[in-house]
C-alpha cells in the first residue's frame, strides 16, 4: 500500500493544511486498498498559488533562455521513460486501465514532449517584422511572453497524457503552473510529481494538488491566476468559462465528445473493425475522442453490424494487469452506474440490443464493471447517440448516402474527433473536409501531436499540441522603434 501523506507545493514537499482531508484509494478491479493520499484544502491552493506568482513576478524561470527550459522539458521525458513501466502500472492500478493501454501510451507521450520541443525550438520568441508599407520610419518588433500563473485542471481518465497536454507547453512558454488532479489519481500524480522536481525546476514552479471539485473552483477564480486550461466536461467547461469571463482570465477547455466513424459504402470491413477496437473502445471507453457512433451504409448496414458484434465479444473484460484483458473496470462505481444507466436507456429508447446489456458477469461483480455493449437500430436523435457516455457502449446508425452519413455526423452538439473508412483516399480527404469536428482520422491513423487538438461547438475553446498549442499559453508584444 502507498502512502502519500504531503502534498507537492512550489517545489517542495509540504504536510497538507487540513491533515485530515485525506483518501483512500480504491483498486477499480477488486476494491482492495491501493493507498492513501492528502487532499488539498483552499488553503493549500493559497500557498501554491502565492509560489507560483513570487516565481513569476521575481524568480528566474520567465526570465531564462527558451533554450534552458527546453533543456529539463528534455530531462524530464527522459526520467519519465526510465519509469515507464511504473507510470504505467501505477494509472492501471488507480484507472483500471488495461495494461496494454497504460504500456502503449508511454511512447505516445514521448511523442507529446517531442512534438512541444519542436515548435518551441522553432518558435520565433522574438522577431523583426518586415514593414508592409516601405515607407515607415519604424521597425516593429514582436515577442512572444509566458502568460503568469497557469491553472490547469485535468481529469482522471489519461492522467499523464493530460498533464503533458498542459504542463510541457506552459512550462516551455515560461510560465509558473499550479496542477490540479483528481483525487483518483493521486498516487500516480505524485509520481509525476517526483519526476518534474528531480528534473530540476526552480522552486515555485510547479505545484500539482489534488483536490476535489470545490477546491477547483477556488482555484480557477483564483485572483493571482492569469490563465485557466481545464481538461473535462462540457458542463464543468460551461462553469469554468463563466468564470474566466467574469474574471477576464485566458482560458482554453478541451471537453466532451460524441465522434462518429464513417464507413463508407467501399470500405475494407476487416480493417475497419480492426481499427474500431482502439478506436471506439481504448482506455475501457472512458475517452472523449472515440468514436462510438458507427455511422454503416444501409446497403451494408447488417454486415457492419455482425462484423463489430463479432469484434465486442472477441475482447477479454476483466483484470487490467492480466496481459490478455482489453476491457478493464470503470474508474468509480458511480460511473459503472453511469453506463448501467445509458444501457437501459437505449433498450427503453427502441434501440436493437446486438449484443451486451447492463447485466455484470458473476466473476467480476466484485468491481466496477461493464459489459461492452452494441446498439443498433439507432436514430441519431436518441439519447444514447447524442450523449457522451463515457464507457464501452457503441451504436450503429444506418445513412442512405454520403451525404447523408456527413449530415448524421454533424448532427451533434460535439465535434472534437471523427474517423472515416474507405479504399479510396481522395473519397476519404473530402468527406473530412466537410466534418464539423476537430480532428478526423483516415482508415485508422494515429493522431498527430504536431498539429493543433481540440474540438468545434460544446467540444471546447482552443487548442493543444504543437505550435498552436504552445501559442495557448504566450501573450504577444508589440515594440516599435524608429529607425
Amino acid at each position: 500500500m502507498t502512502v502519500r501523506d504531503k502534498l507537492y507545493i512550489g517545489g517542495a514537499w509540504v504536510a497538507p493544511s487540513d491533515p485530515n482531508l485525506r483518501i483512500d484509494i480504491l483498486s477499480p478491479h477488486d476494491q482492495s486498498l491501493l493507498g492513501s493520499a492528502a487532499q488539498a484544502a483552499p488553503a493549500d491552493v493559497d500557498a501554491a498559488v502565492a509560489a507560483a506568482r513570487a516565481a513569476f513576478d521575481d524568480g528566474l524561470w520567465p526570465r531564462t533562455s527558451p533554450e534552458e527550459r527546453q533543456g529539463i522539458v528534455r530531462r524530464y521525458d527522459a526520467l519519465r521513460a526510465a519509469h515507464a513501466d511504473e507510470v504505467a502500472r501505477a494509472i492501471s492500478l488507480e484507472n483500471g486501465s488495461a495494461g496494454w493501454f497504460t504500456r502503449a501510451g508511454q511512447p505516445f507521450l514521448t511523442r507529446q514532449v517531442k512534438a512541444y520541443l519542436k515548435a518551441a525550438e522553432e518558435f520565433g520568441w522574438e522577431e523583426i517584422i518586415e514593414p508592409s508599407d516601405p515607407s515607415v520610419s519604424f521597425d516593429t518588433i514582436i515577442r512572444r511572453e509566458a502568460i503568469g500563473v497557469v491553472a490547469a485542471v485535468i481529469p482522471w481518465n489519461s492522467p499523464f497524457s493530460a498533464a503533458t497536454a498542459k504542463l510541457v507547453p506552459a512550462l516551455l512558454a515560461g510560465n509558473t503552473v499550479v496542477l490540479k488532479v483528481s483525487p483518483e489519481n493521486s498516487l500516480s500524480m505524485m509520481l509525476l510529481a517526483d519526476l518534474w522536481h528531480e528534473a530540476g525546476l526552480p522552486a515555485g514552479v510547479l505545484s500539482i494538488l489534488p483536490a476535489d471539485r470545490e477546491t477547483s473552483e477556488y482555484l480557477v477564480s483564483h485572483p493571482d491566476v492569469d490563465k485557466i486550461s481545464f481538461t473535462g466536461s462540457t458542463r464543468a467547461g460551461r462553469r469554468i468559462a463563466s468564470i474566466a469571463g467574469e474574471h477576464l482570465k485566458r482560458v482554453s477547455l478541451e471537453l466532451g465528445g460524441k465522434s462518429a466513424a464513417l464507413i463508407l459504402d467501399d470500405a475494407d470491413l476487416d480493417a475497419a473493425v480492426q481499427g474500431l477496437r482502439f478506436g471506439s473502445l481504448a482506455n475501457n471507453g472512458e475517452a472523449c475522442i472515440l468514436q462510438t457512433r458507427i455511422l454503416a451504409p444501409r446497403s451494408r448496414y447488417e454486415e457492419v453490424v455482425a462484423v463489430i458484434k463479432a469484434m465486442v465479444e472477441s475482447l477479454k473484460v476483466g483484470d487490467p494487469s492480466a496481459p490478455d484483458t482489453f476491457i478493464g473496470p470503470m474508474i468509480r462505481p458511480d460511473q459503472q452506474q453511469r453506463v448501467i444507466d445509458y444501457i437501459h436507456v437505449g433498450i427503453a429508447e427502441g434501440a436493437r440490443l446486438v449484443t451486451g446489456g447492463p447485466q455484470i458477469p458473476e466473476d467480476l461483480r466484485k468491481g466496477n464493471y461493464v459489459t461492452p455493449t452494441v446498439f443498433a437500430d439507432v436514430d441519431n436523435s436518441m439519447r444514447i447517440a447524442q450523449e457522451e457516455i463515457f464507457g464501452p457502449v457503441l451504436s450503429v446508425i444506418a445513412y442512405d448516402d454520403e451525404d447523408d452519413a456527413v449530415r448524421i455526423a454533424n448532427d451533434s452538439a460535439y465535434g472534437l474527433s471523427g474517423g472515416i473508412w474507405t479504399t479510396d483516399p481522395e473519397r476519404a480527404l473530402a468527406v473530412a473536409r466537410r466534418l464539423r469536428t476537430g480532428t478526423v482520422t483516415l482508415n485508422g491513423s494515429p493522431m498527430s501531436f504536431d498539429g493543433p487538438f481540440g474540438g468545434y461547438k460544446a467540444s471546447g475553446l482552443g487548442r493543444e499540441y504543437g505550435k498552436v498549442g504552445l501559442t495557448g499559453y504566450i501573450e504577444h508584444k508589440t515594440i516599435t522603434r524608429g529607425r
